[in-house]
C-alpha cells in the first residue's frame, strides 16, 4: 500500500553479524587450556612427590619382635608390609586404626595374605616386647608388633619421617603417666621395602580394602 504521505516505505535494514574473530576464540580457549594445564600439573607433581618419597622415605631397620628377638626388614622380603607407628597407651587413634586395618584385611580375604600388618611403637621405654605382644593380640593374631631400644626406634621413625614426642602433665621425664603426640598414617611398602603409598587412617575399612586391592598386585 502506498504511503499516505506520498512517500515510499524504507526498506528494513539488516544487521550484519560480526564474524567470529580469532581473538574471541582465544579468549574462550585460554581458560580451558589453563584448567587442563593445572590438572595435568597436579598429576605430575603427585607423581614426582611419590617418586621422591619412594627414594627417601623408609629404609633398612633393625628392631625387636614380640619374642625379644632381633628383626630386620629383610625378613619381610617378597611380601608387602602395611606399617603403622603408635604406642600401647594410646587411648584413641591407635586402637581405632588397628581395628580398622584388621577389618580391612578381613574384607580382602585371601588377597590379604601377601600383606603383613606391622605395628611399631614410638614409646619404647614402656612398650616392651611382652607389652606390645599383649596389645596387638587384642586386634589380630596377624599383626606383627615391634619395639626396640631408644636408638633403634629413633632411627626408624626418622627414616619414615614420623613425628613423635612425649607429652604429659608433669615435667618429670621419669614419670610413666604421659601421652605421646605422633603422626598417624599407614605406610604401604612393597616386597623390597620401598614405598608404594601413604594411606590416611581416618577412613573406613571398606575404603582401605579397596585401595589395597588396587595397589597390591594379585598373587
Amino acid at each position: 500500500m502506498p504511503n499516505l504521505k506520498g512517500g515510499r516505505k524504507k526498506p528494513k535494514q539488516t544487521v550484519k553479524k560480526k564474524p567470529f574473530r580469532l581473538n574471541e576464540a582465544k579468549k574462550l580457549v585460554a581458560p580451558v587450556v589453563i584448567i587442563t594445564g593445572l590438572f595435568l600439573g597436579a598429576i605430575g607433581m603427585r607423581t614426582i612427590f611419590l617418586n621422591r618419597a619412594s627414594a627417601t622415605l623408609g629404609g633398612p631397620y633393625t628392631l625387636i619382635d614380640m619374642h625379644g628377638h632381633s628383626l630386620t626388614e629383610r625378613q619381610f622380603r617378597g611380601r608387602y608390609t602395611l606399617i603403622y607407628f603408635g604406642y600401647t597407651h594410646c587411648i584413641d587413634v591407635c586402637p581405632l586404626t588397628l581395628a580398622t586395618v584388621t577389618q580391612a584385611l578381613d574384607l580382602m580375604g585371601k588377597e590379604s595374605h601377601q600383606i603383613v600388618p606391622i605395628f611399631i611403637t614410638v614409646d619404647p621405654s614402656r612398650d616392651t616386647p611382652e607389652v606390645v605382644a599383649d596389645y596387638v593380640s587384642h586386634f589380630s593374631p596377624n599383626i606383627v608388633g615391634l619395639t626396640g631400644t631408644e636408638s633403634q626406634i629413633h632411627a626408624v621413625i626418622d627414616s619414615f619421617h614420623v613425628m613423635a614426642r612425649r607429652r604429659g602433665p608433669s615435667a618429670d621425664h621419669m614419670s610413666s603417666g604421659y601421652l605421646m603426640d605422633h603422626s598417624s598414617v599407614l605406610y604401604l611398602m612393597d616386597g623390597n621395602n620401598r614405598l608404594v603409598s601413604v594411606l590416611p587412617v581416618d577412613t573406613s575399612p571398606e575404603e582401605i580394602a579397596t585401595r589395597l586391592r588396587r595397589l597390591v598386585p594379585a598373587s
